[in-house]
């Protein structure tokens, strides 16, 4: 193990967005291995299955998928968004490294604009990868969204409070891919939840409140 940590610092000083790509490919895949069996033994739990699908067979095409994510986007992005929200915190609104200010700033940033882009990205991604039409994927992207986008967000700013405030930078992007491993597990099975009666009336919570306010 000892042996590995040295191998990742000595890949990530060498070649930092390459490790950074590379790393988030292979999380992503084994997040959404994860998530194929979570949601298998899930409907097996409640009868969901015919005999002949109740062996777990995993849709390999659907892990190189979602590994394809995690290469053509979460790494390099990832990768530039983190060294660039730090850069621009110190640099040009000059706030003190660890201090209150500077941590809730960067979560603040990364909650509004990376947190909600990432979600946008992958759910429009998936769809086009399934072979959706544009129509299809709006759809789907209004179903899955707002759930995902709620539930990641009572946990991802404490994550990020963590990391910023503790972990040196050149470390936050392997503490972000660390919990990317359950984050992809969680997306990937929101995604797979399809029309799920939680999706639906969390969503027509979230209307039926638009409404009352729209009639104030």
């Amino acid at each position: 193990m000892l042996r590995l940590w040295k191998l990742y610092q000595n890949c990530l000083a060498i070649h930092p967005v390459k490790t950074q790509v590379l790393s988030s490919g292979l999380i992503w895949g084994f997040g959404d291995i994860a998530a194929q069996t979570i949601t298998h033994s899930t409907a097996k739990k409640h009868h969901h299955f015919q005999e002949k699908d109740k062996e777990l067979n995993i849709n390999w095409k659907r892990v190189a998928t979602t590994s394809l994510f995690g290469f053509g986007f979460v790494g390099p992005v990832g990768h530039y968004w983190y060294e660039g929200l730090d850069r621009y915190i110190r640099l040009r609104l000059r706030l003190q490294p660890k201090s209150f200010r500077f941590v809730a700033t960067k979560v603040a940033i990364d909650g509004f604009i990376f947190g909600p882009l990432d979600l946008l990205v992958f759910f429009t991604y998936m769809g086009f990868s399934a072979g959706k039409s544009v129509p299809q994927i709006k759809e789907d992207v209004k179903r899955d969204f707002i759930p995902a986008l709620i539930l990641e967000g009572g946990l991802w700013p404490i994550l990020q409070v963590a990391n910023f405030r503790y972990i040196p930078v050149r470390y936050q992007l392997l503490y972000v891919n660390f919990f990317c491993l359950l984050d992809s597990c969680f997306l990937s099975w929101i995604e797979q939840q399809e029309d799920a009666p939680w999706k639906q009336w969390l969503n027509s919570l979230i209307h039926s409140k638009e409404k009352r306010d729209q009639g104030e």
